[in-house]
């Protein structure tokens, strides 16, 4: 019954980013995605987060982008993304990572955590909320259990002028120790978004210059110290870029690459054509897409197939 809920909430997170991105950036689309999961008590995210070891919240979040929005084109090309961790009260991390990514001359930094990061989004008007808010009966049962059960929630996004996205939000591991700090708001760990010019291949093509435009949006979940131990992220869209690995491919190796770590997780990206990649290693991860026609498919079990969902 929770799988089923699962799913049917993130169909519903699924159209109200397909509604979103209608005429609208990519960005922001993403973000309004990923914070309608940051609210539902169902996602190990913001709301229904998972406990440490001394039974607190530490959340984090990510946002990376191939290149600048056309929204905002004075925010510099290397700025590429922000990470935010060991967050306990804002309620939305994914629009605080948004919003200092926004603010390079405020926030010269790649990666912030803890107080100063919530001292930051005080001053930005950012909503704060008690940690009763947070609390899930089901996620404090798992903690007084002692159970692990890795869980990210994220976002993959492309849009009209070619930006490639990721935005990752995540509440950690049940029991991880205090001031443990997951792969979720790591660039090139547990998320990776890039984009590149490539020669078109044959003697002609080379010969007469052509070119195109490559880009890859990659987000994983799963055991995020094996992530972060092998840069997974970036290796699999380096498999892209300099092996020539399909992204289907890429993502197959990728995950498998971890399994010999024994690492369990999976990986979904997006390419510049629209093609998705998902792979896993582990009996399940839940997981969907949904395209400009508006028809959402999901997933939970490792054997399941995408089905449309209404």
């Amino acid at each position: 019954m929770a799988g089923q809920e699962l799913c049917r909430a993130r169909t519903r997170r699924l159209r109200r980013k397909q509604r979103t991105m209608r005429g609208g950036e990519a960005m922001d689309a993403s973000i309004a995605a990923v914070s309608a999961m940051e609210d539902n008590i169902l996602f190990n995210a913001g709301r229904g987060a998972v406990f440490n070891t001394a039974g607190k919240h530490e959340l984090e979040a990510s946002l990376m982008l191939s290149k600048p929005p056309a929204s905002h084109p004075e925010i510099p090309a290397s700025r590429r993304g922000l990470g935010v961790t060991l967050l306990t009260r804002i309620k939305n991390p994914c629009q605080l990572a948004r919003q200092l990514y926004l603010s390079p001359k405020q926030v010269i930094h790649a990666f912030m955590s803890g107080e100063h990061a919530e001292e930051l989004a005080q001053e930005m008007g950012f909503e704060f909320k008690q940690p009763e808010y947070f609390f899930s009966q089901a996620r404090w049962n798992e903690h007084r259990k002692g159970l692990g059960c890795p869980m990210r929630t994220g976002c993959r996004g492309v849009g009209r002028s070619g930006l490639y996205l990721c935005c990752n939000f995540n509440g950690g591991r049940t029991n991880k120790l205090v001031g443990r700090v997951g792969d979720t708001p790591m660039m090139a760990a547990g998320f990776w978004a890039e984009q590149w010019i490539e020669k078109a291949k044959g003697f002609w093509s080379w010969l007469s210059g052509a070119e195109s435009t490559k880009a890859v949006g990659i987000s994983g979940t799963g055991n995020g110290d094996y992530f972060i131990r092998q840069a997974t992220g970036v290796s699999m869209a380096h498999r892209v870029m300099f092996r020539g690995e399909s992204l289907q491919s890429a993502a197959d190796n990728t995950v498998a690459d971890l399994r010999r770590d024994d690492g369990d997780g999976g990986v979904i990206a997006l390419d510049q054509d629209g093609n998705i990649a998902m792979a896993i290693n582990c009996p399940g991860m839940y997981r969907g897409f949904i395209k400009p026609d508006g028809v959402p498919y999901t997933a939970i079990f490792s054997d399941d197939p995408l089905v449309v969902h209404s």
